[in-house]
Protein backbone atom coordinates (compact mmCIF):
# COMPACT_ATOMS: atom_id res chain seq x y z
CA UNK A 1 0.00 0.00 0.00
CA UNK A 2 2.95 2.73 0.99
CA UNK A 3 4.40 2.42 -2.82
CA UNK A 4 7.05 4.88 -2.63
CA UNK A 5 8.65 3.26 -6.38
CA UNK A 6 11.33 4.86 -7.95
CA UNK A 7 9.09 7.20 -9.94
CA UNK A 8 6.18 8.17 -7.11
CA UNK A 9 6.74 11.63 -8.23
CA UNK A 10 4.82 11.20 -11.27
CA UNK A 11 2.12 9.76 -9.76
CA UNK A 12 1.86 13.07 -7.06
CA UNK A 13 3.18 16.22 -6.08
CA UNK A 14 3.67 15.44 -2.63
CA UNK A 15 4.79 12.03 -0.72
CA UNK A 16 1.32 13.32 1.39
CA UNK A 17 -0.48 13.14 -1.51
CA UNK A 18 0.19 9.55 -2.80
CA UNK A 19 -0.45 8.76 0.26
CA UNK A 20 -3.90 10.44 0.29
CA UNK A 21 -4.56 8.31 -3.47
CA UNK A 22 -3.47 4.74 -2.38
CA UNK A 23 -5.69 4.76 0.73
CA UNK A 24 -8.91 6.36 -1.71
CA UNK A 25 -8.62 2.43 -3.12
CA UNK A 26 -7.94 0.54 0.01
CA UNK A 27 -10.24 -2.03 1.30
CA UNK A 28 -11.78 -0.59 4.79
CA UNK A 29 -9.79 -3.58 6.55
CA UNK A 30 -6.29 -2.31 4.75
CA UNK A 31 -7.05 1.41 6.08
CA UNK A 32 -8.08 0.12 9.82
CA UNK A 33 -5.06 -2.18 9.87
CA UNK A 34 -2.37 0.71 8.53
CA UNK A 35 -4.53 3.11 11.26
CA UNK A 36 -3.78 1.13 14.31
CA UNK A 37 -0.36 0.41 13.12
CA UNK A 38 0.20 3.52 13.02
CA UNK A 39 -1.21 4.71 16.38
CA UNK A 40 0.85 2.38 17.41
CA UNK A 41 4.11 3.68 16.33
CA UNK A 42 3.10 7.04 17.21
CA UNK A 43 4.22 5.75 20.75
CA UNK A 44 7.99 5.77 19.13
CA UNK A 45 10.60 8.71 19.14
CA UNK A 46 11.21 10.59 15.83
CA UNK A 47 14.44 8.99 15.42
CA UNK A 48 13.30 5.71 15.83
CA UNK A 49 10.81 6.49 13.52
CA UNK A 50 12.98 7.30 10.67
CA UNK A 51 14.57 4.63 11.24
CA UNK A 52 11.62 1.89 10.43
CA UNK A 53 10.36 4.15 7.69
CA UNK A 54 13.55 4.24 5.99
CA UNK A 55 14.36 0.54 6.55
CA UNK A 56 11.14 -0.54 4.75
CA UNK A 57 10.55 1.97 2.13
CA UNK A 58 12.51 2.56 -0.95
CA UNK A 59 12.46 5.93 -2.67
CA UNK A 60 11.14 7.66 0.41
CA UNK A 61 11.55 11.49 0.46
CA UNK A 62 14.27 12.59 3.00
CA UNK A 63 12.75 13.40 6.49
CA UNK A 64 13.53 17.56 5.87
CA UNK A 65 11.24 17.17 3.16
CA UNK A 66 8.57 15.27 5.28
CA UNK A 67 8.80 17.20 8.87
CA UNK A 68 10.40 14.15 10.59
CA UNK A 69 9.53 10.83 11.35
CA UNK A 70 6.69 11.50 14.20
CA UNK A 71 5.07 14.25 12.07
CA UNK A 72 5.40 11.93 8.95
CA UNK A 73 3.81 9.25 10.88
CA UNK A 74 0.76 11.66 12.20
CA UNK A 75 0.48 12.93 8.79
CA UNK A 76 -0.31 9.45 7.18
CA UNK A 77 -2.36 8.86 10.62
CA UNK A 78 -4.14 11.58 9.67
CA UNK A 79 -4.95 10.89 5.66
CA UNK A 80 -5.89 7.25 7.24
CA UNK A 81 -8.49 8.96 9.49
CA UNK A 82 -10.06 11.30 6.69
CA UNK A 83 -10.17 8.12 4.49
CA UNK A 84 -12.15 6.04 7.16
CA UNK A 85 -14.30 9.22 7.68
CA UNK A 86 -15.37 9.20 4.41
CA UNK A 87 -16.41 5.83 3.96
CA UNK A 88 -19.61 3.94 5.33
CA UNK A 89 -20.52 0.92 7.52
CA UNK A 90 -16.54 0.32 8.55
CA UNK A 91 -16.31 -3.10 10.46
CA UNK A 92 -14.21 -2.79 13.25
CA UNK A 93 -10.84 -5.13 13.06
CA UNK A 94 -11.33 -9.02 14.83
CA UNK A 95 -9.44 -12.19 14.92
CA UNK A 96 -6.10 -12.69 13.25
CA UNK A 97 -6.35 -9.11 12.48
CA UNK A 98 -5.67 -7.80 15.89
CA UNK A 99 -3.21 -9.97 16.66
CA UNK A 100 -0.49 -8.35 18.83
CA UNK A 101 1.81 -11.32 18.92
CA UNK A 102 2.68 -10.86 22.57
CA UNK A 103 3.45 -14.44 23.07
CA UNK A 104 5.64 -14.47 20.51
CA UNK A 105 7.97 -11.12 21.62
CA UNK A 106 11.17 -13.64 22.73
CA UNK A 107 10.62 -15.31 19.17
CA UNK A 108 10.35 -12.03 17.44
CA UNK A 109 13.17 -10.56 19.58
CA UNK A 110 15.59 -13.48 18.83
CA UNK A 111 14.74 -12.97 14.87
CA UNK A 112 15.54 -9.24 14.97
CA UNK A 113 19.27 -10.39 16.59
CA UNK A 114 19.55 -12.98 13.84
CA UNK A 115 19.05 -10.49 11.19
CA UNK A 116 22.88 -9.59 11.84
CA UNK A 117 23.31 -8.44 7.96
CA UNK A 118 20.20 -5.67 8.92
CA UNK A 119 22.29 -2.17 10.75
CA UNK A 120 21.99 -1.95 14.43
CA UNK A 121 20.49 1.34 14.60
CA UNK A 122 17.39 -0.83 12.52
CA UNK A 123 18.02 -3.94 14.42
CA UNK A 124 17.29 -1.21 17.59
CA UNK A 125 14.49 0.54 16.66
CA UNK A 126 12.65 -3.03 15.62
CA UNK A 127 13.50 -4.28 19.17
CA UNK A 128 11.61 -1.14 20.29
CA UNK A 129 9.09 -1.58 18.09
CA UNK A 130 8.59 -5.02 19.65
CA UNK A 131 8.76 -3.78 23.01
CA UNK A 132 6.71 -0.51 23.02
CA UNK A 133 4.22 -0.98 19.92
CA UNK A 134 3.45 -4.77 19.41
CA UNK A 135 6.32 -7.46 18.06
CA UNK A 136 3.62 -8.38 15.73
CA UNK A 137 3.97 -5.38 13.79
CA UNK A 138 7.74 -5.31 14.62
CA UNK A 139 8.07 -8.59 12.77
CA UNK A 140 6.12 -7.58 9.92
CA UNK A 141 8.50 -4.52 9.62
CA UNK A 142 11.41 -6.77 10.15
CA UNK A 143 10.30 -8.36 7.57
CA UNK A 144 9.61 -5.26 5.08
CA UNK A 145 13.34 -4.12 6.01
CA UNK A 146 15.00 -7.78 5.17
CA UNK A 147 13.06 -7.67 1.88
CA UNK A 148 14.13 -4.14 1.15
CA UNK A 149 17.51 -4.63 1.96
CA UNK A 150 17.83 -7.70 -0.16
CA UNK A 151 19.27 -9.88 2.72
CA UNK A 152 20.24 -13.08 2.45
CA UNK A 153 18.56 -15.60 4.63
CA UNK A 154 19.71 -19.37 5.60
CA UNK A 155 16.51 -21.78 5.56
CA UNK A 156 16.60 -22.41 9.01
CA UNK A 157 15.87 -18.70 9.52
CA UNK A 158 13.44 -18.75 6.68
CA UNK A 159 11.71 -21.58 8.70
CA UNK A 160 11.79 -19.86 11.89
CA UNK A 161 10.09 -17.20 10.27
CA UNK A 162 7.38 -18.95 8.49
CA UNK A 163 6.72 -20.65 11.51
CA UNK A 164 6.09 -17.45 13.78
CA UNK A 165 3.74 -15.97 10.43
CA UNK A 166 1.88 -19.17 11.24
CA UNK A 167 1.08 -18.86 14.74
CA UNK A 168 0.24 -15.17 14.38
CA UNK A 169 -2.30 -16.17 11.30
CA UNK A 170 -0.99 -14.67 8.79
CA UNK A 171 -2.34 -15.91 5.36
CA UNK A 172 -0.21 -16.90 2.84
CA UNK A 173 2.33 -14.09 1.36
CA UNK A 174 3.47 -12.25 4.65
CA UNK A 175 6.11 -14.21 5.06
CA UNK A 176 6.49 -15.81 1.55
CA UNK A 177 7.31 -12.33 0.34
CA UNK A 178 10.86 -12.81 1.44
CA UNK A 179 11.31 -16.99 0.66
CA UNK A 180 13.01 -15.99 -2.26
CA UNK A 181 15.94 -14.29 0.11
CA UNK A 182 16.71 -18.15 1.28
CA UNK A 183 16.80 -19.11 -1.85
CA UNK A 184 19.53 -16.90 -3.22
Amino acid sequence: MWGFHQDWACEADTAAELMRQRLVGASDENVLAARRDLQSLCELPTKTLEVLWEAGTEYLPTFNFLGGGAQWTRTVLDLCDASLSERTDVRPLAGADIEEGSDRLDAILAEIQEARRLDTDVQAALAECARRCTPELAFRLLLRAMVAGDLELTPEQYARLEAIGEALEYGEFVVDNARYLSEQ
